[in-house]
């Protein structure tokens, strides 16, 4: 495995990182007021993303980029990164255009729309114009199973009716918001995989209210995390994306590069933890001595650094074998990044605000925020425990592959049950 990065990676993390310096963390405080006083979104987010999109830092998450969109598509494995540089502060990837969920749609998008739909929703998307939505989780079933969808998507004539309720839905408070994709069921008597749809649709179509921005660990984000109603919402046949019954296999194939995005913007944010941890504790004096000198903060500063590099070259090598081999080769390892990423970014920012003391608990500094969008990630990418089963059973079947091919395996059956000689 080579996770060399090309050349014109290297530039673009460079760009990327002098962009940021000198124009995006100085405009950060602007860009806090305005949330606050209830300005969504900001200016300063426009005006930056002009700036981006003139220096072509724009749409480097798609590999296969068309030629005619702006930007520069890029290996997975040459985004990952990149993505980490973005992630340090939680608002930047819009800048450069590879915010989710828009990077998942337009990957959507790009593999499975008509040519007119393509034209109509994803050449705005690529150019910044407009934002978008994806609608999957359900209150009522446990939507980790996708397969429990039970979001109606029915067939009347030459129009689709829809209804149903959607929630945790990204994105939908945004006046920018003019497209929504949903997840439903198409054939409810089909074959378990094969009952599911996707279907687009304006944000304004009639018929769809928006009933409650729901916050999360306490935090309420501007753009919206928020449950959708659909009653008997009419949207043309022609607005089915792929085919009938192919809606399940699309949700899948959008999850693996839209988890390695999640997991290296989550090692951004344990990078600033560990550097403000390790600047606090350079600062700060206790008992004598400075933060530093007792031993249980030395080794939680050891203890992140050691788990980031493990977690980054394990984000590494899913990206790498998705360029390889593709999203099903890399099954295993998007749920191992799944898995480990996220309660690995609780766990470092959970130290730092240790280490922080009360001024951690307060916005003061970005570590609350950071460890409450960890917190929720260990859900809304799927629960852990559904990540780790998938990679439990993973294992069982290689073993029971391999079971008698092992020296060390077969050599314990064998002996196992030997008796005991006394000396």
């Amino acid at each position: 495995m080579d996770f060399a990065f090309s050349d014109r990676s290297v530039e673009l993390q460079q760009a990327i990182r002098g962009f940021m310096q000198n124009y995006l963390l100085p405009h950060e405080q602007a860009y806090h007021d305005d949330v606050s006083n209830g300005i969504y979104p900001p200016q300063v987010v426009e005006d930056l993303k002009a700036l981006a999109k003139d220096e072509g830092l724009w749409n480097f998450f798609l590999p296969s980029l068309p030629d005619d969109a702006p930007g520069t598509g890029l290996s997975n494995l040459d985004y990952a990164p990149m993505a980490e540089i973005m992630g340090r502060v939680y608002w930047a990837s819009e800048v450069f255009n590879c915010n989710a969920p828009d990077t998942g749609n337009m990957e959507l998008l790009h593999l499975f729309a008509t040519p007119a739909q393509k034209e109509h929703w994803l050449k705005p998307l690529f150019e910044g114009e407009i934002r978008s939505c994806f609608m999957m989780t359900e209150p009522d079933v446990a939507s980790s199973d996708a397969t429990n969808i039970e979001f109606s998507i029915r067939r009347s004539g030459d129009d689709y009716i829809l209804n149903g309720r959607k929630w945790f839905i990204t994105g939908a408070l945004d006046p920018r918001a003019k497209l929504g994709i949903v997840l439903g069921v198409t054939d409810p008597d089909g074959p378990r995989h094969k009952r599911h749809s996707q279907v687009l649709f304006p944000m304004d179509t009639p018929g769809i209210e928006i009933e409650r921005n729901i916050s999360y660990m306490n935090h309420l984000a501007p753009e919206g995390t928020c449950e959708v109603v659909f009653r008997n919402v009419k949207v043309p046949k022609e607005n089915l994306l792929g085919e009938e019954g192919a809606g399940f296999a699309m949700a899948q194939a959008r999850l693996g590069p839209g988890r390695i995005h999640h997991c290296m913007r989550s090692i951004g944010q344990c990078e600033v933890a560990l550097e403000l941890m390790c600047q606090r504790a350079l600062d700060r004096r206790a008992f004598g001595k400075y933060l530093h000198e007792h031993g249980n903060v030395g080794e939680w500063i050891a203890h992140a650094r050691i788990e980031i590099e493990q977690a980054r070259l394990l984000v590494f090598k899913c990206a790498w074998l998705i360029d390889q081999k593709g999203n099903r080769a890399a099954r295993n390892e998007i749920s191992m990044i799944t898995a480990l990423v996220p309660p690995l970014q609780t766990k470092i920012i959970n130290r730092a605000i240790q280490v922080f003391g009360a001024m951690g608990l307060s916005p003061d500094t970005p570590l609350p925020y950071l460890w409450s969008w960890g917190r929720a990630l260990q859900i809304l990418d799927g629960p852990d425990e559904v990540h780790l089963r998938a990679v439990a059973q993973n294992e069982i079947k290689h073993a029971q592959a391999t079971r008698t091919d092992s020296i060390v395996t077969e050599g314990y059956r064998q002996s196992r049950y030997q008796p005991l000689t006394a000396t």
